[in-house]
């Protein structure tokens, strides 16, 4: 039992103290500089003071380092403790070309002793020996190889750290620095730290869930073939490669990370450079980010039971200018978590009230879920209206409407009017003049907003009031001396005629043109109408025959009465036994107007004439009527045919002869013709016969 329990202690021993021992030294390729937490000696015994050594017998908190020469030159480094640079580092370089076993005594060895602040130590250029704590600088060829030991003498002090950075013109073979080997160059991990010294940062989200390093390898290495990485909880681990990171651990954003980048030549398994890593320090930095949830109000617009939501406008993060900010919109949580139907219109989303949610993610792939309420505004509330209004007498089909009084609404908001729905909902064509809109029966629509930008739109319908005419009051004819009443009929509130009477009924109207104004209620109708004189009759003409006189009338309204003294009347047109001279016909129509009158000549009968010469009856003679227009006596024998005519040029005399010759005795017919001198020019006729004896 108790040879296990040493086996085992020396297993573990030797895992420990692996880096302190120079079999198992740590290659330093490229002259990349160093850092080292030496955490104790060596299992083996390196013989460190054999052969003239600085050092003393046994090593205390030691490191061991080998490293090839690539290009000859000058090599120098310097070795500095950490603050507060107490610690007393010793060191001593062996080679070239040595292995651990044959190694001898140093060819540089020198340590830091008790100094001030930095206390360091090394190699420097223009020494040829020791001075102080530093040893002159080394001559090398490419192709040497070295051992180097770095201890902690201060036992007091081994918590202490150091760093070494390497000077000269000589280099370390890598191949880091070999662009055959490495034709691209290697991308650091995360972005980098406050400073150039700093770590660099990883950026995480959830630190709660194991974090995979590898997803960073592909990256790391950027094509460059036959170089792998490794990941370390610490330096040491790092340079010594123990304890890597070879599967997803829970990380925090207090300890620092490294990882190493490492070479291995395909061709030669004991090429030095396989030895070469290099060693990159990180950190993670929480760049976990919580959303709000919001709520965001919308109209619900004409009480519809739907909004339009710019889901854009609310506020579920503080960003950080560092990232960039994606952010989905899902109708539920699940879909949300699932990435499934994403709502492609969150600029104008249209939804009843109730939730969504935003699923915001950054560049780094960061993301939470934001729910966001879906809230109404209070509804406008609007009433339709039907507004009535008086018709325009230019166009009794039209009236005009004061749209601004329709009583849609009792809350306080903008009021815009618009000839249809369409044009409300969309804002277009709206009516400029809506205290003055003419307008027919129809309907139009007000569109009510709040101070919210809601709105309700109510339809008002326009209602024409049109004209109410009396239905008794008509157009009369009368005589034109006589008057008459007007009666404008009952059912109206307010009568005004344009005599300026203010009753229903108007008397002692004379002919002319009236109106009158009819109130129904508002509204006020313009009645127009005329009382007209009866058109008078007109006695076209007269025919006297012998002593019967006919009267004929055109014109007036029948029937018609005749009177040849005014007082008595009759309903026949002729007259007989009219005396002879001059007589009055007197003709009314149905109105019994005043009659009118015309002077009747009835003529003197002649009915023989004796054409001898002796004087008497020797002629027709109607010179007597040479006053009137146009008087013409004309002669017709029995068979109809005109013989003779007298007028104005034979002094309208007829003396039984034609063209000097006299007549054949006979009987001849004669008519006589003219118009009277009255306004009218009636036209006469009298006609009759003659006997004409004439001496064979």
């Amino acid at each position: 039992m108790k040879k296990i329990y040493l086996i085992l202690l020396l297993i573990l021993s030797q895992i420990f103290f692996a880096q302190s021992d120079c079999a198992t030294a740590i290659r330093v390729c490229g002259n990349s500089d160093v850092s080292y937490f030496p955490t104790g000696p060596g299992v083996i015994d390196d013989q460190v003071n054999a052969n003239g050594s600085c050092l003393s017998a046994n090593e205390h908190y030691s490191v061991w380092y080998e490293f090839t020469i690539a290009t000859s030159g000058t090599l120098t480094f310097v070795i500095s403790p950490q603050a507060p640079f107490t610690a007393d580092y010793d060191f001593a370089v062996y080679g070239p070309n040595k292995t651990c076993g044959t190694k001898g005594a140093p060819i540089r060895c020198n340590y830091a002793g008790a100094q001030a602040a930095p206390n360091q130590t090394g190699l420097q250029i223009g020494l040829t020996a020791n001075s102080g704590a530093w040893s002159p600088a080394m001559n090398v060829v490419a192709g040497e190889s070295y051992y180097l030991i770095v201890d902690n003498w201060s036992g007091a002090n081994a918590a202490m750290a150091f760093s070494m950075t390497w000077g000269g013109t000589a280099t370390l073979t890598s191949p880091f620095n070999d662009p055959g080997i490495q034709p691209n160059p290697f991308n650091p991990i995360g972005v980098p730290g406050a400073t150039a010294s700093d770590p660099r940062i990883i950026e995480l989200c959830n630190f709660a869930a194991p974090y995979n390093f590898q997803i960073n390898s592909t990256n790391i290495i950027n094509g460059n073939p036959n170089f792998y990485v490794k990941y370390y909880p610490s330096s040491n681990d790092a340079l010594a490669d123990t304890n890597a990171i070879t599967s997803p651990i829970v990380v925090n954003t207090t300890n620092t990370y490294y990882y190493t980048i490492r070479y291995l030549d395909p061709t030669n398994p004991n090429n030095p450079t396989n030895k070469c890593f290099n060693v990159n320090a990180f950190k993670f930095k929480d760049v976990t980010f919580k959303a709000t949830n919001a709520s965001l109000t919308a109209c619900n617009n004409n009480n519809n039971g739907v909004a339009v939501y710019n889901l854009t406008t609310t506020t579920l993060y503080t960003p950080n200018p560092a990232y960039t900010y994606v952010t989905k919109y899902y109708p539920t949580v699940a879909d949300a978590n699932n990435g499934t139907n994403e709502i492609l219109n969150p600029y104008s989303y249209t939804s009843a009230t109730g939730e969504v949610y935003a699923k915001i993610t950054t560049n780094l792939g960061c993301s939470d879920i934001a729910k966001i309420t879906l809230n109404f505004f209070p509804v406008v509330v609007v009433t339709d209206a039907t507004l009535r209004s008086c018709f325009l007498e230019t166009n009794p089909s039209t009236a005009v409407f004061n749209l601004t009084t329709a009583p849609v609404t009792t809350q306080t908001g903008t009021k815009s009017y618009y000839p249809s729905l369409a044009d409300a909902i969309a804002d277009t064509n709206a009516i400029a003049d809506p205290i003055n809109y003419i307008s027919p029966n129809g309907v139009i629509f007000v569109k009510v907003k709040d101070g919210n930008g809601c709105y309700a739109v109510a339809k008002v319908t326009l209602i024409v009031l049109p004209p109410v005419y009396s239905s008794v009051l008509e157009d009369k004819i009368i005589c034109m001396e006589d008057t008459t009443t007007l009666n404008a009929g009952p059912g109206f509130t307010a009568y005004k005629w344009s005599t300026g009477a203010t009753t229903q009924t108007i008397t002692n109207v004379t002919v002319g043109d009236y109106w009158v104004d009819l109130k129904t209620g508002n509204c006020v109708t313009r009645q127009k109408v005329k009382v007209y004189p009866s058109e008078q009759p007109v006695i076209s003409n007269i025919d006297i025959t012998n002593n019967t006189v006919t009267v004929n009338v055109i014109g007036g309204t029948a029937p018609y009465k005749y009177s040849i003294d005014g007082i008595n009347w009759q309903d026949s047109n002729v007259f007989n036994n009219v005396a002879r001279g001059d007589n009055t016909i007197y003709v009314k129509d149905g109105y019994d107007c005043d009659p009118l009158t015309v002077t009747v000549v009835v003529p003197n009968l002649v009915n023989v004439i004796t054409p001898n010469g002796d004087g008497v009856n020797d002629v027709i003679d109607y010179s007597a009527l040479a006053g009137k227009q146009g008087l013409i006596l004309n002669i017709y024998d029995r068979y109809g045919v005109k013989v003779a005519q007298a007028d104005k040029s034979n002094g309208y005399k007829w003396d039984g002869t034609i063209g000097g010759k006299k007549v054949p005795t006979g009987t001849y017919w004669y008519s006589v013709e003219w118009k009277e001198n009255d306004k009218k020019s009636t036209p006469f006729k009298f006609s009759g016969w003659v006997m004409v004896k004439n001496r064979e």
